[in-house]
């Protein structure tokens, strides 16, 4: 199926869809109760795309019974959770019908004898952790934005988050998915094993294809025991290559596997301090490195925090403040996590990147992205999960610029950076997803032959391509 034969979505077909999911659960033909469907997170404009109706189910079947009356009337679907993804995924570009998860929010069942957690895809993932407190457990492979996205988007995009040095992403936790599929079966795939290798890998699959591939309607995540000791340490360097430098180094030198390690330049720290009227000692620091220990027991931490804030100082580190208290951490992780935030107040005209290479090649990307913003005459912040080699580098419009100038410019520079991580073993996105605003520079890290091979999988699980079309790959 092509863009120019989808089928519009009718008032029949809109009668249709309340018969399924009731009157009130289905918007058509009012533009602005549309328009908050249009976009995700991307503040740029040209990204978004109007969907023709909205659906709110609240069962797997009411989902299902979606599915089959898209894909006989040949109209596309679009999957959306919270809508804070970063990629276009969940923008609907050939319009249809946008699917919202929200209603299916409950936690089903928490086993502990187990260790799992069964949960709907609109559960806030933030609500997990605290659901689990009392059971001593915690879900490890939660984003930054735990407070805000869907669990559902996170399966959806494979998320990572500040956790994954030691805890790894989404996918690491995810044995059993109910899944409708762009035809509209529902199908069910592992569940509370923690080992399965009966038959292709159909669960990690469904996990990171974006909405392509099926909707999922329940997700079984596996537990771990909850640490009883956190400690975070805040490093400050006076160049971000000095303190980029020493990632590769506390990964490999210090005997200690850091829960998180993220770095941050000056820029980002500051644009978060403002926005949040914080006030980190940033003036002297180039950059700033947050590290986190966490485990069974205080001694083990202050070991291993210890090691690392001497490699830190060995590294060229001129402070290290040690935040061993809820109230301090919280205050160091939540400049953090509004770096992102901030930098949408400064300007609305910024591209927030996604790029990931081994970690011994940070030092190298950092030094590269610092050559482009220079050849370009731009800022490109630099921050993220410097851990696991998953940096956020943002090139920021110059105020001088025009609109159009700066999107004829936007394509080179993104192409020169996804260049840059690519030479270096890197690709063009480790934790956003490709959605549609990557999706022009897939080439540049995928050869034919995968792409190709993708494609033949899309083929056969979705004939009609009516689940979000448009995104990771053209047909």
């Amino acid at each position: 199926m092509t863009p120019s034969q989808y089928n519009p979505v009718t008032p029949a077909i809109a009668r249709l869809l309340e018969d399924i999911v009731g009157k009130r659960n289905v918007v058509f033909g009012d533009a602005e109760k549309l328009e908050p469907y249009s976009h995700d997170e991307i503040a740029e404009a040209h990204y978004a795309h109007m969907p023709e109706a909205a659906v709110r189910p609240e069962t797997a079947e009411q989902i299902a019974a979606v599915m089959r009356l898209a894909n006989e009337e040949c109209i596309p679907v679009t999957p959306r959770g919270a809508g804070s993804g970063l990629s276009g995924g969940a923008v609907p570009v050939h319009g249809g019908i946008v699917l919202l998860t929200d209603r299916l929010n409950h936690i089903l069942e928490i086993d502990p004898e187990n260790m799992m957690i069964v949960a709907e895809p609109g559960v806030v993932t933030n609500e997990i952790n605290e659901k689990l407190k009392p059971y001593g457990l915690f879900y490890a492979g939660y984003p930054m934005s735990l407070e805000t996205c869907f669990l559902g988007g996170n399966v959806a995009e494979n998320a990572g988050g500040g956790k994954a040095v030691k805890y790894g992403v989404t996918g690491r936790y995810v044995t059993g998915l109910e899944v409708v599929t762009p035809t509209g079966d529902l199908i069910q795939l592992g569940g509370k094993l923690v080992k399965d290798v009966t038959g292709y890998n159909l669960l990690q699959l469904m996990v990171g294809s974006e909405g392509t591939l099926g909707i999922f309607t329940k997700v079984t995540l596996k537990l771990l025991p909850l640490p009883k000791a956190s400690v975070d340490l805040l490093c400050l360097f006076k160049t971000p290559e000095a303190a980029i430098s020493a990632v590769p180094k506390l990964m490999t030198e210090s005997g200690t596997i850091p829960t998180a390690i993220e770095f941050m330049d000056q820029t980002s720290v500051r644009a978060a301090c403002e926005y949040l009227n914080e006030s980190i000692p940033y003036e002297d620091a180039g950059a700033m490195l947050l590290i986190t220990f966490d485990g069974a027991d205080e001694e083990q931490v202050i070991r291993e925090y210890d090691a690392a804030g001497e490699q830190c100082l060995e590294a060229g580190a001129f402070e290290v403040y040690v935040a061993d208290n809820a109230t301090t951490s919280e205050r160091i992780w939540k400049v953090r996590r509004n770096i992102a935030e901030a930098f949408k107040v400064i300007s609305p005209h910024q591209s927030l990147e996604d790029i990931v290479v081994p970690i011994a090649a940070i030092p190298k990307v950092v030094t590269g992205l610092l050559e482009i913003a220079a050849e370009y005459d731009i800022q490109i912040p630099c921050y993220g999960h410097a851990g696991d080699g998953n940096l956020h580098a943002t090139p920021v419009m110059n105020p001088d610029w025009t609109l159009d100038e700066w999107r004829e410019k936007l394509p080179l520079i993104l192409t020169k950076i996804y260049l840059l991580t690519a030479s270096l073993g890197g690709t063009i996105s480790g934790e956003h997803g490709i959605g549609h605003k990557r999706l022009p520079f897939m080439s540049i890290v995928m050869d034919e032959a995968q792409l190709n091979m993708m494609r033949a999988i899309k083929r056969g699980l979705d004939p009609n391509n009516i689940l979000n079309p448009g995104k990771l790959f053209e047909l």
